[in-house]
């Protein structure tokens, strides 16, 4: 007698649908799909690793996740590229100011002196600009200074200054 009843889960799933109009049964249907993808969502937030990235500034924060990125195999797509390309130009520029002045600070001659019209040129360079100030250099502007840091980085006296870098903060002082 009990082989023809139905078991408890097939009464569990049918009886309720048996009984539902069909928007109820649509919305029965989208609330068992909502349930899966947040099933799904918690499986991956659960596997999801955080880091919370504590430093000052200019220790390499950024840095650390870029390298991870990389490392990781995520290539990074034309437009943050060349938002690079800008940020890079930035920290040259305010890079080699550094060395100029530190040069000068530190009481370090010239290694050629003729550098000195090009270490005046980049230390006239604006670095209060708007672009700047968010550290976003554009490529023709960067250019036009191009051969005066060439010339300044060759300089021995800015070498020299670049090698006593532990006596004044020279930000970014990995890209030299």
């Amino acid at each position: 007698m009990a082989d023809f009843l139905p078991t408890r889960s097939v009464l569990k799933v049918c009886l309720p649908v048996c009984l539902l109009n069909g928007g109820e049964v649509d919305q029965l249907r989208k609330s068992k799909e909502i349930d899966r993808c947040l099933s799904r969502e918690k499986t991956y937030v659960k596997r999801l690793v955080k880091i919370l990235l504590l430093g000052a500034g200019e220790s390499g924060k950024s840095t650390f996740l870029k390298q991870m990125r990389i490392i990781h195999g995520q290539d990074f797509d034309h437009q943050a590229q060349e938002d690079f390309r800008a940020t890079i130009y930035s920290n040259v520029i305010k890079g080699i100011r550094v060395l100029v002045d530190a040069r000068e600070k530190l009481h370090i001659p010239w290694g050629d002196t003729d550098n000195q019209k090009h270490g005046d040129s980049v230390m006239a360079f604006d670095t209060r600009s708007a672009k700047m100030a968010i550290g976003q250099l554009e490529t023709s502007v960067f250019l036009r200074y191009l051969p005066a840091i060439k010339a300044l980085w060759a300089d021995s006296g800015i070498q020299y200054a670049y090698d006593r870098r532990r006596e004044f903060q020279l930000v970014g002082d990995t890209l030299m």
